[in-house]
C-alpha cells in the first residue's frame, strides 16, 4: 500500500504540472510493472496451466491436467455452475435507493475487460425467498452480510437474541436504528461472504433458519457450519447470488436498466473493495 500511495502522489503531481496523457499513461504502465513484480515475488506468478489431484469418495486417486483455468472451468465447473446464469440481488432500504432499480459502485470493477457489476435492489423478503427456492433445488447460495453483529462465534449462531445484554449491563441493548439508518450512520455494511447450504421452512413454506457454510475453520459452530435465523437475515444480509431461473421476469428486467452509480465509499461496495 505504501508503494501505491507513493505512485498516486507521483501521478497527482504530473497532472498538476500539466503533463500530457501519453506520458501519464506511460508512467502508469511502468508503475504497474513494478507492482506486478513485487506481488509476483511475494505471492508467485499464476501458472498458465495446473494439475488437480484428488481422491474421490471411493478413495480412488484422480488427476486432471495439465489444464488451463478456463478449460478447467468449461469442462468441470460450468456444467454444474454456469456463472453466466447467476445474477446479483441486493437489498438496500435507504430512502435514496429505490427498490426495482439497478445500481453499481464507482471503481468497483477490478478485472480488465470484465463484465460490469450490477446490483438489482429488491426487498429483503424476495432475497430470502429466492435463496430458499435455490436451496430446495439443491443449489447453494453465495451471500454477503455484516457477519459479526448478534453473532455467537463459538456456538455458530446468528440470531438477534443470541446475547442477553440485560443480564450483563442491566439495560437492554436493542438494535435501535433501522437497517436503512444503520447504513446511513455507518453502523452497518457488508463485511463477509458465506454460502447458504440448507434451509428450514415453517408449515406455510416460509424460511425460519438457514445453515451457513463459513470459511473460518472447524472450531466455529458445527464443524464450520453456522445457523442463521430468518430475523437475522432480514437485518444483516445485504446480497445474494442466485440462478436467474428462480428470478421473476419483472425483476430480471431491472438488469436492462442503466445502473445508478453509487460513490466508491458507499457501504454497498465494502465487501468487494
Amino acid at each position: 500500500m505504501l508503494q501505491l500511495r507513493e505512485y498516486t502522489k507521483d501521478l497527482r503531481n504530473l497532472v498538476s504540472e500539466g503533463v500530457g496523457d501519453g506520458e501519464i499513461r506511460s508512467r502508469i504502465e511502468q508503475q504497474m510493472a513494478d507492482v506486478y513484480r513485487i506481488v509476483g515475488i511475494c505471492l508467485g506468478i499464476p501458472p498458465e496451466t495446473f494439475s488437480w489431484e484428488y481422491y474421490d469418495k471411493t478413495k480412488q486417486f484422480n488427476s486432471v491436467g495439465p489444464v488451463t483455468p478456463l478449460d478447467f472451468y468449461v469442462k468441470y465447473v460450468k456444467p454444474y455452475y454456469n456463472v453466466d446464469d447467476k445474477v446479483c440481488l441486493v437489498t438496500d432500504p435507504r430512502p435514496t435507493n429505490s427498490y426495482g432499480k439497478a445500481y453499481t459502485v464507482d471503481y468497483l470493477g477490478n478485472v480488465v475487460d470484465g463484465r460490469p457489476i450490477i446490483y438489482n435492489n429488491q426487498p429483503v423478503e424476495l432475497l430470502m425467498k429466492l435463496a430458499a427456492e435455490s436451496i430446495k433445488s439443491l443449489e447453494p447460495v453465495w451471500f454477503g452480510c455484516e457477519v459479526c453483529k448478534r453473532f455467537a462465534g463459538k456456538q455458530g449462531i446468528e440470531d438477534l437474541k443470541v446475547h442477553d445484554f440485560k443480564l450483563v449491563f442491566g439495560v437492554d441493548v436493542t438494535l435501535g436504528l433501522t437497517k436503512a439508518e444503520r447504513l446511513l450512520y455507518g453502523e452497518s455494511m457488508m463485511t463477509h461472504a458465506m454460502a447458504f447450504t440448507a434451509v428450514t421452512l415453517d408449515g406455510e413454506g416460509n424460511p425460519t433458519k438457514f445453515r451457513v457454510e463459513n470459511s473460518w475453520g472447524d472450531d466455529r459452530g458445527e464443524k464450520g457450519y453456522l445457523v442463521m435465523s430468518s430475523d437475522w437475515f432480514k437485518e444483516f444480509v445485504f446480497e445474494v447470488v442466485v440462478d436467474k431461473k428462480f428470478v421473476p421476469p419483472e425483476v430480471l428486467e431491472v438488469f436492462s436498466m442503466e445502473p445508478i452509480v453509487l460513490p466508491a465509499w458507499d457501504p454497498m461496495g465494502t465487501l468487494a473493495h
